[in-house]
């Protein structure tokens, strides 16, 4: 018959139709809730993206995903608790930059292993960062930039969020590789500081595409380049760091998802799969893109081998401009 099935066929339909169902039952036995750990407060890019992954990961499991807000110590907090969590599929993190990627640069001893504590899930997104000057600087480019930098030495200032973060890093390798006298003005968040370099009172910063954006289209700031390896898709006509004139300079933000070390491979490949699916629905995609991230959506093995990348990078950078928190 055109459309025949054998016993043995159906049998095993049914088999594989059970596998999924049963893989899940042991993943996560009972229905307490997943918790979602987010190293900042409400808010931010970070707690947005946890708080869309959560809503489509609730309905995608069939199990209760709940954002838990742990902000403390530069992130440490958020991160120890996770490392210290049992491997069970009930406590994941949402990574990032700072926390996962700087804190093993600047910090001489952390709680947990910033590699080995955690399994990696996949790393979702990437942000940019732009460089940003005031408006009174006379510079239009980065070229222009670099030359006053070298005609002015010491002359230009430029504000981060604080000393550790991904701007004042970003600043100091800046500094290395384009030979400019800079110096460092650290406050205590994005926001007082974007407001001092609109001001006049700054020279310069290097905040993120989404914090940047406004200020740049009400003409208080002047964008330069965007420190992604390409063109960020929000500010498409800014160059490239590397294009205008600094090869090889990247400096980007960024989020993904881990659990604690020994997550086993059942969960930590369908938490993979289905974040990955989910990071391509439109909604979410647009969700993203208008926090000025680019989606990533990537395997654990890529993520773990970018997080290695990341903490040996901006690790050096610690290093060779003696930046330490503790």
């Amino acid at each position: 018959m055109k459309f025949g099935i054998s016993v043995s066929s159906l049998a095993f339909a049914a088999l594989t139709a059970i596998v999924p169902l049963s893989a899940q039952a042991q993943a996560w036995p009972s229905k307490q809730p997943i918790k979602f750990v987010v190293p900042y407060p409400p808010g931010g890019a970070s707690d947005v993206t946890a708080r869309v992954l959560s809503v489509k990961l609730t309905e995608a499991l069939g199990q209760s995903v709940v954002v838990e807000n742990r902000p403390g110590a530069n992130g440490i907090l958020a991160l120890d608790l996770v490392a210290k969590s049992a491997p069970d599929g009930y406590t994941i993190l949402m990574a990032n930059l700072g926390p996962n990627g700087i804190n093993p640069g600047v910090y001489h001893k952390l709680p947990y292993d910033p590699i080995k504590g955690f399994t990696p899930i996949t790393l979702t997104s990437v942000v940019p960062l732009v460089v940003l000057v005031a408006p009174t600087l006379p510079v239009k480019s980065m070229q222009e930039l670099i030359s006053y930098a070298k005609e002015n030495p010491g002359k230009l200032t430029y504000a981060s969020a604080g000393n550790g973060s991904a701007n004042h890093l970003a600043g100091e390798m800046m500094k290395t590789m384009t030979g400019m006298q800079l110096v460092h003005v650290p406050y205590k968040g994005d926001s007082p500081a974007v407001a001092d370099v609109a001001g006049g009172t700054v020279s310069m910063m290097f905040p993120t595409v989404v914090a940047g954006i406004p200020h740049i289209k009400s003409g208080k700031l002047r964008a330069l380049a965007v420190t992604g390896a390409k063109r960020s898709s929000s500010l498409p006509n800014v160059p490239t760091v590397s294009e205008a004139g600094i090869p090889g300079f990247e400096a980007v933000s960024w989020g993904g998802v881990m659990g604690p070390a020994g997550l086993p491979p059942e969960i930590t490949n369908r938490l993979n799969s289905e974040i990955v699916q989910i990071l391509k629905m439109p909604d979410v995609a647009e969700k993203l893109t208008s926090l000025g991230a680019d989606i990533v959506g990537s395997t654990p093995e890529e993520f773990g081998a970018y997080l290695k990348a990341e903490i040996a990078k901006w690790g050096k950078v610690a290093h060779d401009n003696n930046i330490k928190l503790d």
